[in-house]
């Protein structure tokens, strides 16, 4: 089947869109965008990467709502952004230091600038199987002992909501004169309640739009949030990532989205926090299944509560049971992991939207036993032997996994989503790693890697290419 044909067929479904994008599929701007407004760089649209008129003129609009120094459109989503500030702060051979949960395009950017990373201390809690907030301490530590990094990056919030001390670590960052560029793709909304990096001292601060707001998919923005930023120098480098022939579909969506959020973005946020207080009304009354934030407390710094995380721990289902049991009743969430399942609330969900979620649960709750699970799920130790750069000049053999102990990886391994790497190349694969991906194996999520070949097979690192 055509794919148009089948995004068609699918829209005329009734599901409630509990994930990504955030517009979920309505269509706020009351009109279409068809082919006829599919143009390139023609007279009076002027030129994304040389903007003057225009396109400048809509950047302008996004740096006044955000309130940064200067905010530019990514059409190549934000990891296209995340490349461009790792870029822009690293040469080639350069040390960074990264929060050990970020999303595989850091380490892309790390692999393509031969980077040494190094990674924060990030703690991780049992109950909930999440990584925690980075702690300000953890980043003045690893700064006194890597005196010669020359940025950091940090995931604030991650995928499933959990916000870091920003105006701490910022601080902390700055006395060793360096900037701080905070991956904050989920969450490009928090500006409407001053709880964006952009408000807390981040230097680069990088937002997926269509995560969260009501934009296309594939649409961000790179906020430079200090005047330290060389402006034109980040200009060439987004060039340089980006592509030469930009959508203006693309582009004309985040205008769209800057402009109504300008004017309705307050007031819809208010009301989706309204609906958000009604939901945790509702799910009180869970016996089983417990939402963080909303019928259990968080044991975070601070949290994202558009973020619904319904965790299934000592249930008799799996967060991939019940992200099905919800795909029966009509509700699709964001994603599933072992013991929980995501649901994504942006201004576009309704009472009524909710209100069904709520219910849903609830009834899904009233089937479910008290069963002691064991939760296999962890925080691994990394040991790397070599960069990533270095592990790709090795030759790779495919072995077996079962093989595979101590030896060194040449290609990534990741659940998607989220896409945080769960080996990297260049990484050893310890027993604990080793037994850990065995037992991600037998669920039913998206385990990935580079040669698509576990778990039978895994390429490691065997001697060097000469």
């Amino acid at each position: 089947m055509r794919l148009y044909k089948q995004l068609k067929k699918y829209s005329k479904k009734h599901i409630t869109a509990m994930h990504m994008p955030g517009h979920k599929r309505h269509n706020f701007i009351k009109n279409s965008l068809p082919y006829e407004i599919d143009i390139t760089e023609i007279e009076g649209f002027d030129n994304l990467h040389s903007a003057k008129t225009i396109l400048k003129e809509c950047s302008l609009k996004a740096t006044k709502l955000y309130k940064t120094v200067q905010s530019f459109y990514l059409i190549n989503g934000s990891t296209c952004g995340i490349l461009s500030a790792i870029k822009y702060c690293c040469d080639i051979g350069d040390k960074i230091i990264i929060a050990k949960n970020c999303h595989k395009s850091v380490f892309n950017a790390v692999e393509l600038l031969n980077l040494k990373h190094i990674y924060i201390n990030s703690k991780f809690d049992k109950e909930t199987s999440l990584f925690c907030d980075i702690s300000p301490n953890d980043i003045q530590k690893c700064l006194e002992n890597n005196k010669d990094a020359k940025c950091v990056l940090i995931t604030s919030p991650t995928y499933e909501g959990v916000i870091s001390n920003i105006k701490e670590i910022a601080k902390i960052v700055h006395k060793f004169n360096i900037p701080l560029i905070v991956d904050e793709a989920h969450g490009a909304h928090l500006f409407l309640e001053n709880k964006s990096a952009i408000n807390f001292g981040a230097d680069i601060v990088i937002n997926s739009l269509h995560k969260t707001l009501p934009s296309l998919t594939q649409t961000a923005l790179i906020h430079i949030c200090s005047k330290k930023i060389d402006l034109i120098k980040m200009q060439k480098i987004l060039a340089t990532f980006q592509s030469s022939s930009p959508s203006y579909i693309l582009m004309s969506s985040i205008d769209e989205c800057v402009t109504f959020l300008r004017k309705n973005g307050i007031k819809y946020y208010a009301k989706l926090q309204n609906n958000l207080n009604l939901f945790k009304t509702k799910v009180q009354k869970l016996k089983h299944l417990y939402i963080l934030g909303y019928n259990c407390s968080t044991p975070f710094y601070d949290f994202d509560k558009t973020k619904i995380v319904i965790f299934t721990t000592n249930t008799n289902i799996s967060g991939e049971t019940l992200m099905q049991k919800l795909r029966e009743n009509k509700i699709e969430l964001e994603m599933c992991y072992t013991n929980y399942a995501l649901a994504m609330s942006t201004i576009f969900d309704t009472k009524r939207d909710l209100s069904r979620l709520a219910n849903v649960l609830l009834k899904i709750d009233k089937t479910l036993t008290h069963s002691q699970t064991d939760n296999f799920v962890k925080n691994l130790d990394s040991i790397n032997k070599l960069t990533i750069h270095d592990a790709n000049i090795y030759q790779g053999e495919d072995i077996n996994f079962n093989d595979s102990i101590n030896k060194i990886c040449k290609e990534f391994v990741y659940v998607y989503p989220p896409g945080i790497p769960i080996l990297v190349p260049g990484q050893i694969i310890t027993k604990e790693i080793y037994e850990y991906i065995l037992a991600l194996n037998k669920t039913n999520l998206n385990l990935v890697s580079d040669c698509n070949k576990l778990p039978q097979f895994i390429k490691i690192c065997k001697k060097l290419d000469k």
